[in-house]
């Protein structure tokens, strides 16, 4: 097959969560698989500044339409492996900046104008390319208008760019919601403005417009295809996720084990597999040492990863601060983004200098120790799509702390509850819940051959992208 992605995301050339493993790992493995893959990026400064990116050769100038006035861009191609090309968008205006969406206070004022242009930018690109594409597949709300703009540009130029395209909601909660104004840069019919397009409460909505006219739809779980039906998580969009729940697939992501592999991560100090788990000891020391602790610890280390938002559960971890300042225990958490939280976790590390360390910022061979080094993964979300990181704690041999929400519930099983097969500690999304599942943490740590039962069946699961991609592959061929 000939297939298009386009997000505004895609690992290693431009990553802020998920979204970046997700779909760098979807392209690859489709190449891998002998299709003709194309994906497009924005041509933000980090990924022209990749070292793949620097032979790429500059393809097509482009002139788009952006309500009353045209505005150029340049695009640039390069290919990192067999049957994979990359496509950046360029128009420094839009895109040479340091951060993707904003400028970690709030988001950038023209993020619908620059995503309008990056949409419009793709199918014109595809057109100019003649790519022919049998399926042309967006990501979340910045790819949201391509099945739009893409049906209306071939019937301006009558031609078909695409047999198909497919739509895939990330989160739910990131819907791109601008005021009015902004759907004149669109040069949609006035009629795609209302209830039945992109119309929400006065105000456009992005996300809306690819539930509504792609031809197929999925999300990133099972459990979460069934949660956005509902008020409870559909955030406002439910009853327009239920139009089209005939089209709608939950399809599991996977992790990219070429990546996330404890045996063969050039990240980690020393490798370890499920066979063997004494690398895992090596990497500890090294995680603590980094974390400014004392490397000879023996108690269990408890690691979290993840952008500092609600979302994330963090105000739970917070919550239950007197666990982390009282208990035998070590917390060490990467991430950055809200500034409240990230004060007040600063705040506990400066309060237990021996026992928590904070780090906030984006630090990729950080991850790979936190995951590698910790015996915990502590990741209270109060709602996942799917999230990936406790399947790489899985891969690592780190136990997951989840809450019972989304992917979570797909991919991890409770130790307590399910003692032959567990692999990870289950709460609800309340302080309360977890403060329980971090005492079990602590008397299944004490337990020693229990912990590495648990840990070695954690790694023999199989997260691989072989049978996310079998299942989308399948989903694009019953579209076709």
């Amino acid at each position: 097959m000939k297939i298009v992605h386009a997000a505004s995301e895609l690992y290693p050339y431009m990553k802020t969560g998920g979204l970046a493993d997700a779909v760098g790992a979807l392209v690859t493995t489709f190449a891998g698989n002998g299709h003709q893959v194309s994906a497009f990026l924005p041509g933000y400064r980090d990924a022209l500044s990749h070292p793949a990116a620097a032979g790429a050769e500059r393809k097509f100038k482009l002139k788009i339409e952006m309500g009353d006035q045209f505005v150029s861009g340049d695009v640039v191609a390069f290919s990192p492996q067999k049957n994979l090309t990359i496509y950046l968008i360029c128009r420094d205006e839009y895109f040479d900046r340091k951060r993707p969406y904003g400028n970690g206070e709030r988001d950038y004022e023209d993020n619908a104008e620059r995503f309008i242009f990056f949409c419009k930018a793709v199918v014109e690109t595809m057109r100019l390319a003649d790519l022919g594409a049998d399926i042309v597949h967006g990501h979340d709300w910045q790819a949201a208008l391509l099945p739009l703009l893409l049906r209306e540009a071939e019937r301006r130029f009558g031609v078909t760019l695409a047999m198909k395209t497919v739509f895939t909601i990330h989160n739910i909660a990131y819907q791109g919601l601008f005021p009015a104004g902004s759907f004149a840069k669109t040069n949609l019919p006035d009629e795609m403005f209302t209830m039945d397009g992109l119309e929400y409460y006065g105000q456009v909505n992005f996300l809306k417009g690819g539930i509504l006219f792609a031809d197929r739809l999925t999300t990133v779980s099972p459990r979460y295809a069934k949660e956005i039906q509902s008020p409870e998580f559909g955030c406002g969009l439910e009853g327009v996720v239920q139009t089209r729940v005939d089209d709608l697939s939950g399809i599991l992501n996977g992790i990219d084990t070429a990546v996330w592999n404890p045996a063969t991560d050039p990240l980690i100090p020393s490798r370890y597999s499920a066979a063997d788990l004494s690398g895992k000891l090596g990497c500890r020391r090294e995680l603590l040492r980094q974390s400014g602790l004392d490397p000879a610890y023996t108690g269990p280390v408890f690691g979290m990863i993840c952008r500092l938002t609600e979302q994330k559960g963090i105000d739970l971890l917070l919550a239950n601060a007197d666990f982390f300042k009282t208990r035998d225990c070590r917390l060490i958490v990467l991430g950055a983004g809200d500034k409240r939280m990230e004060q007040q976790l600063q705040k506990l590390a400066a309060d237990a200098p021996a026992k928590v360390f904070v780090c906030s910022k984006l630090d990729e061979p950080m991850s790979h120790l936190i995951e590698a080094g910790g015996d915990f993964f502590v990741m209270p979300s109060l709602f996942e799509p799917c999230g990936l990181n406790q399947m790489y704690s899985q891969a690592y041999g780190t136990v997951p702390i989840v809450s019972r929400v989304g992917g979570l519930v797909d991919t991890v099983r409770d130790a307590d509850e399910d003692r032959e097969g567990g692999t990870g500690l289950m709460c609800e999304p309340n302080a309360a819940s977890l403060r329980d599942a971090l005492e079990r943490a602590l008397i299944l740590y004490a337990d020693k051959p229990r912990l590495a039962a648990v840990q070695r069946r954690g790694m023999a699961r199989d997260f691989s992208w072989a049978a996310s991609a079998a299942a989308y592959e399948a989903l694009y061929q019953e579209a076709l």
